[in-house]
C-alpha cells in the first residue's frame, strides 16, 4: 500500500484509466469525492484524456500507464477499459501496490477473474467490482429488507431489463444487461442462499449474429428460482424486479420515480400446513392474503457516488468493498455458466464455485 493510501489524514491518490464511455463518470465523482484526491486521466488517446478534463483541470493526462504506476502519491486505479483488458491493466496495478476499482465485468473469463482475486488477496489489496446499481437507494434498502428478514423466506425473483438497442457486435444481450441483475442478485441475497444452476435460452430473430433476446433461470440452493428477461427489441423501456417471499412481495419498478419500491402484504398461505403430512398437503385449501401496501421513503443520490465512497472507506478500513473481487467473480460464475446453457439450447449448468 503507498504512503497515499496509508495516511488517513490525506486522501488517497488515484488515478482513472480509460476516458471513453463509463472514465468521464469515474472522473467527476472522483473529483468530488473527498476521500480521493485525483491525480490523472490515462488513456491511449491522450488528446481524448485532455478533452475529458477540459483546459483548467489539475488533473494531469496522459498514455503512459507505467509512468503513473510508479508514481508514489497513486495509491488507487480506476480501471474503465474494455473486459478483454482487465486482466493486463489491473495485474500490472496489483503488482505495483495499488488498489484497484474495475469497471464490470470484473475480467474477460471466470479464469481471469480469479487470477485477479487471488492476486489482491496475496498482496493484501483491495479490488472491487464497479456494480453500480447496486448502490442505488432501491437496491440497498432491498437488501436490507431480504436479508433483514422482513420478507421472510425468498420464494422467487422476477426481474425484467429491456430496451430498443443497442446492439452490440462483440457480445450478446446476455453479456451486456445480465450483470446489471446478476450482480444485484448476488447483492441482495441472504448469506444462507447461493445459485446452484443457470439455464438459459435466446433467440437472434435480426440476424445480428448473438442473441438479442433471452431468458435466464437460476436455481437457488433453498429451492427459490430466478427469472431474468433480457431484450434489445423492446419499444419500450422496463426496469422492474419482483422479490416473491414468504411474508411480503417487493416491487422494484426503476422507471416509476415517485414509487421505485413498494412491499406488499399480499400472497398465498397453506391453512394448517404444519399439522399435516406430505399426502395431505395435496388437499389443504389455498387461502389468499391481502393486506396493505407500503412505499418506503428513498433519499435520491447519485449511485456512482456511493461506489466511489465505499471504495475509499473499504480501503481505510482494510475490509473488503460490499462489491469486491468475489462478488464480481461470483457474477462471472453466472454469465459463464447462461453462456454455455445458451449453447446447448438451455441444459441446466452447474454454477462455477
Amino acid at each position: 500500500m503507498s504512503l497515499a493510501a496509508a495516511d488517513a489524514e490525506e486522501p488517497i491518490g488515484v488515478a482513472v484509466v480509460g476516458a471513453g464511455y463509463w472514465g468521464p463518470n469515474l472522473v467527476r465523482n472522483f473529483q468530488a469525492c473527498p476521500e480521493f484526491h485525483l491525480r490523472w486521466l490515462v488513456d491511449l488517446d491522450k488528446t481524448r484524456a485532455e478533452r475529458v478534463l477540459g483546459r483548467y483541470s489539475t488533473v494531469r493526462p496522459t498514455d503512459d500507464l507505467a509512468s503513473v504506476l510508479a508514481d508514489p502519491a497513486v495509491g488507487a486505479v480506476a480501471i474503465a477499459t474494455p473486459a478483454g483488458t482487465h486482466l493486463e491493466v489491473a495485474m500490472a496495478a496489483l503488482s505495483a501496490g495499488k488498489h484497484v476499482l474495475l469497471e464490470k465485468p470484473l475480467a474477460a473469463t471466470f479464469d481471469e477473474g480469479r487470477r485477479l482475486v487471488d492476486e489482491a488477496e496475496r498482496r493484501g489489496l483491495t479490488l472491487m467490482c464497479d456494480h453500480t446499481f447496486c448502490y442505488t437507494p432501491a437496491v440497498l434498502r432491498i437488501r436490507e429488507l431480504l436479508r433483514g428478514g422482513e420478507l421472510g423466506e425468498l420464494h422467487y425473483i422476477d426481474s425484467v431489463r429491456i430496451n430498443l438497442g443497442l446492439v452490440q457486435r462483440d457480445i450478446d444481450v446476455l453479456w451486456d444487461l445480465a450483470p446489471h441483475d446478476l450482480s444485484i442478485l448476488d447483492f441482495i441475497l441472504p448469506d444462507n442462499v447461493s445459485p446452484v444452476s443457470v439455464s438459459a435460452v435466446g433467440a437472434d430473430p435480426i440476424g445480428a449474429g448473438n442473441s438479442c433476446v433471452a431468458y435466464l433461470t437460476v436455481r437457488l440452493s433453498t429451492g427459490g428460482i430466478v427469472h431474468i428477461h433480457v431484450n434489445w427489441l423492446s419499444p419500450v423501456k422496463v426496469r422492474t424486479m419482483i422479490v416473491g417471499g414468504s411474508k411480503r412481495t417487493l416491487v422494484w419498478d426503476d422507471m416509476n420515480p415517485s414509487q421505485r419500491v413498494a412491499v406488499y402484504d399480499r400472497g398465498v398461505d397453506l391453512a394448517g400446513a404444519e399439522a399435516l403430512g406430505s399426502e395431505e398437503r395435496r388437499d389443504l385449501l389455498i387461502s389468499y392474503r391481502s393486506g396493505e401496501m407500503v412505499a418506503p421513503a428513498l433519499a435520491e443520490r447519485e449511485a456512482l457516488r456511493a461506489m466511489v465512497t465505499e471504495f475509499g472507506e473499504a480501503i481505510r478500513g482494510g475490509r473488503p468493498a460490499l462489491t469486491d473481487g468475489r462478488s464480481g467473480l461470483r457474477v462471472l460464475g453466472l454469465l459463464e455458466a447462461a453462456s454455455e446453457s445458451l449453447r446447448n439450447a438451455g441444459t441446466p449448468v452447474e454454477v462455477k464455485a
